[in-house]
């Protein structure tokens, strides 16, 4: 597909870039943003990003946006041959186990190895629910090396009912997080969130921003570590990683918030894994996975922790 080419004559010379192609494309703000945060709006061969979309206009710029512009002309490919682990379904919907390493849904056409990827091949009806596109039936997500339970819709009803429960907080989302350090009390911890870096994403602890809640309770203690479940009461980007590392116990593993590596404990990502979800009629329990299970019985076999 050839690329749109858009160009900045002198009347519009002065606007923000996300204001300028949404009126010359025909598409909403939000949609020239997506478009930004893939790298598919090039400006003199360089891609440019989330943060221009602020970006002020000049007189004689020319802007080439690649691929499709709206989001219901893209489709996910069916990708029958990746695994996929169904944990509970019913009319409408299904929960699946999601892996580690693996993005809920595509970033572009041309990505063709997220969980979206498997269930298009398994209810190809699911293309066009919800947000569509690319998100076709995403009711929540995860972050890529997140695991456990993961929420698609393949009927609009069903969708929009879900996504509301989500968005009222009526979903009893439990994780289990292992952290850094001794996290001795179960606590209600309550923060305001905002996103302070876009690619890659950095969520930072602010005085004004999203206000989010989470309860935090204890389930093991190591040596150098703490197996705690997280109880979240609000659903924010990177919430429990951001919230943890700014109490001092970062999650084992997580590069971006400060816990790749405690005294001896290591791990390739965050120790991180939603293991239940209840809204509605669907119940769902993820056991732990592999990677996860090793770090913790490897923990276990080093003797319990020195005295507090």
């Amino acid at each position: 597909m050839e690329p749109t080419v858009v160009e900045v004559g002198p009347a519009q010379a002065g606007e923000r870039l996300d204001r300028f192609l949404a009126a010359r494309l025909a598409v909403s703000r939000a949609r020239v943003r997506h478009l930004l945060e893939v790298g598919r709006v090039v400006l003199a061969g360089r891609p440019l990003g989330l943060p221009d979309k602020s970006r002020i206009t000049a007189a004689g710029d020319a802007f080439r946006i690649l691929g499709t512009l709206r989001a219901d002309e893209e489709r996910p490919e069916a990708r029958p041959d990746l695994p996929l682990r169904i944990v509970a379904e019913g009319r409408g919907w299904l929960v699946v186990d999601k892996p580690p390493g693996v993005g809920v849904h595509p970033l572009h056409p041309d990505q063709r190895d997220t969980v979206l990827n498997a269930v298009v091949a398994r209810h190809p009806e699911i293309i066009g629910i919800g947000e569509g596109g690319l998100r076709s039936g995403v009711v929540h997500r995860l972050d890529v090396d997140t695991t456990g339970a993961l929420v698609f819709a393949f009927d609009e009803e069903v969708w929009r009912r879900l996504r509301g429960a989500f968005s009222d907080h009526r979903v009893d989302k439990r994780y289990l997080a292992l952290v850094a350090g001794r996290f001795a009390k179960s606590r209600p911890v309550e923060l305001t969130l905002a996103v302070g870096r876009h690619q890659p994403a950095h969520v930072e602890v602010v005085a004004s921003g999203r206000r989010c809640r989470q309860h935090v309770t204890p389930i093991r203690a190591f040596s150098g570590a703490t197996l705690v479940e997280v109880k979240l009461e609000t659903g924010f980007l990177h919430q429990i990683r951001a919230s943890m590392a700014h109490l001092g116990h970062p999650v084992v593993g997580d590069r971006e918030y400060g816990g790749a590596s405690e005294g001896a404990i290591t791990a390739p990502r965050p120790m991180l894994h939603a293991r239940r979800l209840v809204v509605d009629e669907i119940s769902a329990d993820v056991a732990l996975p592999a990677d996860f299970e090793a770090l913790l019985a490897s923990l276990e076999a080093a003797g319990p922790p020195p005295a507090a």
